[in-house]
């Protein structure tokens, strides 16, 4: 049909021009890739790259649209008038040669698409470097419990919102500091303290914060287990009101346990909610279980119908098997409750008395015991009817080191577990100064979470030492802390200027707090570090820190995973109040693929937030 100089002439060329017949980006206005072959981006139409800086597509082989080139010849780049037809299709002629013509439908799907001159490509990947830490986070190692949703983090409102719940200017700049999650640390659980209420006769406990009242009063006993006693649903003003400014601040979010350190004091053998005369032996009455358990079911439904709120969960026991728990304590209320019987017949009384009431909705927890490896113990020990009545096993970390152990022992139980209770005057780093106590919290967190892969970390108080030259109740405050040493809690509350005082440790916690969220999946991540993966959003959480006296490099390997975005926020706390960084936003960071790497500052926490990772 065609002459065969023009024949000659266009198999002479079709090496040339092949590839722009072929590039189907070309008609948007965009080149096809030479070199890369990585898809970037797809739409409708086709795979987009990137080379030099900018968009290229790419083109697929057997997918080219130029019926002709199988013929020997190009497709017509931009003529469509046709000049000649035949059984293969219409030609047309460019640069004195044939070519072949694309079907006009075809065509409309490759010129609809304008979206990519619209858009910005995303910056070259940065090359991965030998660092000094390599840190591998395996999603493959993530949390079974509470269906593999973290809770949140949280402290107990005993004491310190009982000390300083009278003013409301400090309830509600508390209520800020720690509960919101804009301008504070965005707790999400509170430990609310159901006082037992010592013997209004006596006056032994010394500090400002820690003589909780309780709501009993008018007690009266009958024998054989029959006692009568009236409520006073005015007392425990002062938590009450910092509870409730509290959940005021994100009332989706929060939730509430109710926790019992003591049973009321008439319900006791030593008539004295801080314990019995023999700190080892349990303290309350062996007729009492029922009438205790009815105390605090009561105190529950009074806070639902009256009061609107309903605990998540409860527990009757506190750092039960303890020799801690003494009468006429200067401290606090306690109360021993041995292991085995004595623990397994409150909690299923506490379950009869719930559900008694129609709060079945309400679990039951325990039994906070003060060693990780003692609640080991105290849980094996449980009947099963106790056990049955259980949702959730709750430990503290002042001791013990069990932890894996303990996890395994709640995954085969089946039940949830929460680090309920833990903090202490230690420090960490190398010279941290202000950062020491800051360090030790972060890491203290982190080693829990990584072994017990909990679903909620408490800490016991946020504020443990108060400011007021007047005290309080005729007792003397404790005063301001050392900031470059180890100390409790997190703030310091002063009453005589009305005020929260803010430390290193507070920030510390914040770098947690505020960017590990209800809902986010506790997954494997070591070498001082943590990592949370929130599905909704497609956000990998790092927590990370540094407590050696020099900067050091990571790699975090992200190979696990199936995609990784191209931005990192980088929150970092280091140094002191006055002088340091707090929470301070730092430029983003590329990851170089499957991970990301960066510089961890001498005696710092940081936080990253790799965004747009699939799992």
């Amino acid at each position: 049909m065609k002459i065969i100089s023009v024949l000659l002439t266009t198999v002479a060329l079709a090496a040339k021009i092949t590839y722009a017949a072929n590039c189907w980006a070309e008609s948007l206005g965009y080149p096809c890739c030479t070199v890369t072959s990585e898809v970037i981006e797809s739409d409708g139409s086709g795979d987009w790259g990137i080379e030099n800086n900018g968009w290229c597509g790419i083109v697929k082989e057997g997918t080219s649209n130029c019926w002709a080139l199988a013929l020997g010849y190009p497709c017509c780049k931009n003529t469509v008038e046709v000049f000649e037809v035949d059984s293969s299709g219409s030609w047309g002629i460019e640069n004195d040669n044939w070519c072949g013509i694309i079907p006009q439908e075809t065509k409309k799907t490759t010129t609809t698409t304008t979206v990519k001159q619209q858009q910005t490509p995303p910056p070259q990947r940065p090359q991965k470097y030998n660092s000094d830490i390599n840190t591998n986070v395996k999603k493959e190692y993530m949390t079974n419990f509470n269906n593999g949703k973290f809770e949140g983090f949280g402290t107990s409102f005993c004491w310190w919102a009982n000390r300083l719940g009278y003013s409301d200017v400090l309830a509600e700049k508390a209520a800020t500091a720690f509960y919101d999650k804009e301008k504070g640390l965005g707790l999400t659980i509170i430990r609310y303290n159901i006082g037992g209420g010592d013997d209004p006769t006596h006056d032994h406990i010394t500090r400002t914060d820690s003589n909780m009242p309780g709501f009993a009063i008018n007690p009266q006993s009958y024998g054989n287990g029959n006692y009568r006693w009236d409520y006073n649903w005015n007392s425990d003003a002062n938590q009450r009101n910092a509870l409730f400014k509290a959940v005021k601040k994100n009332p989706d979010e929060i939730i509430v346990e109710g926790f019992s350190n003591s049973p009321p004091y008439f319900m006791t053998n030593s008539g004295c909610s801080t314990g019995n005369f023999d700190a080892g032996k349990d303290n309350l009455k062996s007729d009492a279980y029922p009438a205790f358990a009815k105390y605090l079911a009561d105190v529950a439904e009074h806070f639902k119908s009256s009061w609107g709120l309903t605990f998540q969960s409860m527990t009757p026991l506190n750092e039960p098997n303890t020799s801690y728990w003494g009468a006429l304590s200067n401290k606090q209320e306690g109360c021993h409750f041995d292991e085995g019987q004595s623990q397994s017949k409150i909690l299923v009384e506490l379950r009869k008395a719930l559900d008694s009431k129609g709060l079945s909705e309400i679990q039951i927890s325990s039994s906070d015991e003060t060693s990780i490896d003692a609640q080991i113990t105290s849980y094996k020990k449980l009947s099963d009817e106790a056990k049955r009545a259980i949702s959730r096993i709750d430990t503290h970390s002042y001791g013990g080191s069990q932890r894996n152990e303990l996890r395994t022992l709640a995954e085969n139980a089946k039940k949830n577990l929460w680090m309920s209770e833990v903090d202490s005057s230690g420090t960490a780093g190398t010279n941290a100064g202000e950062m020491g106590a800051a360090l030790w919290l972060a890491n203290r967190i982190i080693e829990d979470l990584n072994n017990m892969r909990a679903s909620a970390w408490v800490i016991w108080q946020v504020i443990d030492n108060h400011i007021s030259k007047n005290g309080y109740q005729g007792k003397k405050d404790s005063g301001m802390i050392n900031l470059n040493g180890g100390y409790w809690g997190v703030a310091v509350a002063d009453h005589d200027q009305q005020e929260i005082i803010l430390t290193q440790k507070y920030y510390a916690f914040g770098q947690f707090s505020r960017y590990i969220r209800p809902g986010y999946t506790l997954i494997g991540c070591y070498n001082n570090s943590i990592a949370f993966y929130d599905g909704e959003g497609k956000k990998l959480v790092i927590v990370a820190t540094n407590p050696a006296s020099t900067n050091k490099t990571v790699n975090f390997n992200l190979d696990n995973f199936a995609s990784v975005g191209y931005n990192v926020r980088v929150i970092r706390t280091s140094g002191s109040i006055n002088n340091g960084e707090h929470w301070k936003e730092l430029p983003s960071l590329i990851p170089y693929g499957l991970g990301f790497n960066a510089e961890l500052k001498a005696n710092s926490i940081t936080t990253f937030i790799v965004e747009d990772v699939i799992w």
